[in-house]
């Protein structure tokens, strides 16, 4: 059930309704209901995948509070650990390890017929695996304590407006939401819908718009003209961007008209000037999980320079291929792992932030935002690439092998041809507003009219991009 369908706001029409007519406990089952529903829709098969992480984790969070030996502490995590990655490695990366290990034994002369598993990769498997671990890795820790209730902990893993795509919530801020009674203000609710209307106009006008214009360079075989992968590239990261953050402010939209506070994981990412600030900026629940439950356990900074470069190099190749069970993503990990140390090793543990105080220092921080945007584009020409070929013709277009022939891309529609400059001067007029609630919208304090000429505006470019291919999120398949 796609976000961006009649069918999920028919859904979400009849939950609201009930959900508003019920009492707390109530309203916490039908939510579970709800999820449960909602993820099966997708396909019911997998539903036993995520009861199982649910009631694994669930007693291991008991016993790990109920329990002082140090032993046996250990081994009830590892019970945690061994089941929710088995699962993943299972279902995400079996067949990708063993058609590796088959293709370099045949390299050496070594003729392996393994017989692959022909299995279904589990939608949202990544980010609920990733939560409920940190649930279990956090009472470990004695940070946490276990909730007591089996239906609330399987509604902190299933709840539908996040499940499929994130943003990965903490038990720690998560669970408190649950276990106690909801009031939605108008506040909320008007918040909640500005963020789901956003959503829907990233996705379903940018995103869908410009995704044919991307799939003729990427979804082609070659040869590349330069130019085309160039303005293949710019409008990739411009489509992940909208369709990750879409389904991120949708998901935050639908939870706050129920009365939920989750993450922000966007923070206006092509923004920044450095690889440590894009970090900081995008899929944030993922980075900071990352910097977390690896990176620090890793020993973070700690134990001189090559220790720090060995632990981001590890984090965001494990991170890459959290990503997916492909070469180009490992390949991914490994470049933003290399920028990081680069930049550490440049600028050091702590830059410095300069304001920016006059015309110059704006001419020179905007230069800086275009010139690592480049940096990160081509990180998304690894994303991208459908195989580690494909890399190889792809950078050679760019880099060495020219074309400067005429770009033969088709031409984005005119809803998208509208909307990503709209795009840029709402998410820039957004960052330089002082609003102290961040999903506020920067026009909340203009006058009646203009408000709802801008209103207008989104709704009139949305009618226009409903005429665009719908296509599914594109980290439905992480």
């Amino acid at each position: 059930m796609n976000f961006a369908s009649f069918q999920f706001f028919a859904f979400l029409g009849i939950v609201y309704l009930l959900y508003r007519l019920l009492p707390h406990r109530g309203q916490n089952f039908l939510l579970l209901g709800a999820s449960y529903f909602f993820y099966g829709c997708w396909d019911w098969r997998f539903l036993g995948l995520i009861v199982l992480s649910t009631i694994v984790d669930f007693v291991v969070g008991q016993q790990l509070h109920r329990t002082e030996s140090a032993r046996r502490r250990k081994t009830w995590l590892l019970v945690s650990l061994v089941t929710n990655l088995g699962l993943l490695a299972v279902f995400k990366y079996f067949n990708f390890f063993a058609d590796s290990a088959q293709e370099m034994l045949g390299t050496l002369g070594w003729e392996v017929d393994w017989r692959l598993l022909q299995i279904v990769l589990p939608v949202g498997i990544s980010f609920y695996t990733f939560q409920t671990l940190s649930y279990t890795i956090d009472i470990y820790r004695r940070k946490l304590e276990p909730v007591k209730s089996l239906p609330d902990f399987a509604l902190f893993v299933a709840f539908f407006p996040q499940l499929v795509a994130g943003p990965i919530e903490r038990a720690a801020v998560f669970l408190p939401q649950v276990a106690k009674p909801r009031k939605v203000n108008f506040s909320q609710s008007a918040d909640g819908l500005y963020l789901i209307l956003f959503g829907l106009f990233k996705k379903v006008v940018i995103a869908d718009g410009i995704a044919p214009s991307v799939d003729a360079v990427y979804g082609a075989p070659g040869p590349y003209a330069t130019l085309d992968v160039v303005l293949a590239t710019w409008l990739f990261a411009i489509q992940i961007y909208c369709d990750f953050s879409a389904y991120s402010d949708i998901a935050r939209g639908v939870s706050k008209l129920l009365g939920f506070e989750l993450m922000v994981n966007f923070r206006f990412p092509f923004f920044s000037t450095n690889p440590q600030e894009f970090w900081r900026r995008w899929h944030i629940s993922l980075s900071s999980w990352l910097r977390d439950y690896l990176y620090i356990p890793l020993g973070g900074s700690r134990g001189g320079n090559a220790m720090l470069y060995r632990n981001l190099m590890l984090t965001m190749v494990l991170g890459g291929l959290w990503h997916g069970a492909a070469w180009n993503f490992v390949l991914w990990g490994f470049f933003q792992g290399g920028i990081l140390c680069l930049h550490r090793l440049i600028v050091g543990a702590k830059p410095e932030l300069k304001p920016v105080e006059s015309v110059f220092d704006a001419l020179v921080h905007f230069a800086k935002v275009v010139l690592f945007f480049q940096v990160v584009c081509y990180g998304w020409l690894l994303f991208r690439a459908e195989s580690l070929g494909q890399v190889i013709d792809l950078s050679a277009a760019v880099f060495w092998s020219w074309d400067w022939s005429m770009p033969g891309l088709p031409t984005p529609p005119l809803a998208a041809l509208i909307g990503v400059p709209l795009l840029v001067i709402f998410d820039f007029l957004q960052s330089r507003s002082r609003s102290e609630n961040f999903d506020q919208p920067f026009f909340s304090r203009w006058p009646e009219f203009c408000r709802s000429a801008v209103y207008s505006l989104l709704l009139l470019t949305l009618l226009m991009g409903l005429a665009n291919e719908r296509s599914a999120f594109i980290y439905f398949q992480f």
